[in-house]
């Protein structure tokens, strides 16, 4: 008998062999086939300097540039909760650390407990189910990154942990569902880009599923490590081994552009802003 052949991204596997290398009580039990790469704080600053002061259009070249034409890019719906048009600090570049929540298949807190009961439960759920262990993980430059269930009416980011965020070292927030206590978040000015308002608490909700592993959100795939630019035009998501190249060829689009647009503003007697300086 011969042996069946898998077709997958172009390359033929040997079905037996794989289920040799990964037994059938392993895989029941979860198995991730994508690894987690870790990098230093100080790699990390290395590629951040690489790309400062570039926006999602220079870096969409740049990626276009290395082979990656349309890979990254953010659905558009995933939009900047916020604008700047001035000084833009709505802007931001960062490293991702990324998170999941999904769904919960559990009955939601009852009704009828009194204000200490009900508050209880849902620390608990907060606690045990649905909490921030990804804290940890953020230092100065990095990025959010949240899957979530695009269609919950949930609110896991809300104006008070968004600052706890930032005050460790976070420069951004993506979602790919949503925020709540959105005029606060505006009025602190974090930079924050989601796909649509949400209202509820996370008890009785969602769940957190894992930290610091592949997500998708927008409909792009995020590996911990990779770089996140984001600005009015979206967010583009940058794979890490290509972060340099991308971003070398990025440099050389913007300046072109900044002499390019100078030049016109002196013609149409225009004062220089931030954008051509």
């Amino acid at each position: 008998m011969k042996t069946p052949l898998l077709v997958a991204t172009g390359l033929l596997l040997l079905a037996p062999a794989l289920a040799a290398d990964h037994p059938a009580p392993a895989l029941a039990a979860g198995h991730g086939f994508i690894t987690t790469r870790t990098f230093t704080a100080e790699d990390d600053q290395k590629i951040l300097a690489a790309f400062a002061g570039l926006r999602v259009a220079d870096v969409a070249d740049g990626m276009d540039f290395v082979g990656l034409k349309n890979i990254g890019l953010m659905d558009t719906e995933i939009h900047p909760l916020w604008k700047d048009a001035k000084t833009y600090k709505h802007r931001f570049i960062g490293i991702a650390v990324t998170a999941r929540y999904v769904p919960t298949q559990r009955p939601p807190l009852p009704a009828g407990l009194s204000y200490e009961e009900f508050r209880a439960l849902e620390g608990k759920w907060y606690n045990e189910l649905s909490g921030e262990p990804f804290a940890a993980l953020l230092r100065p430059g990095s990025a959010l990154i949240l899957d979530e269930a695009p269609d919950a009416d949930v609110g896991s980011i809300g104006s008070n942990n968004i600052l706890i965020w930032k005050l460790k070292g976070c420069v951004g927030v993506v979602t790919d569902a949503s925020a709540r206590d959105t005029d606060e978040v505006i009025t602190q000015e974090v930079p924050l880009y989601l796909r649509k308002v949400g209202r509820g608490i996370r008890p009785g909700r969602n769940e957190l599923e894992s930290v610091n592993r592949p997500v998708v959100v927008g409909g792009v795939l995020v590996m911990p490590g990779d770089v996140i630019v984001a600005d009015g035009d979206g967010v583009q998501v940058v794979p890490r081994d290509v972060a340099l190249k991308v971003a070398e060829f990025a440099h050389k689009v913007i300046a072109g552009d900044k002499a390019g647009r100078r030049g016109l503003y002196q013609q149409l007697g225009l004062p220089e802003d931030p954008s051509v300086k």
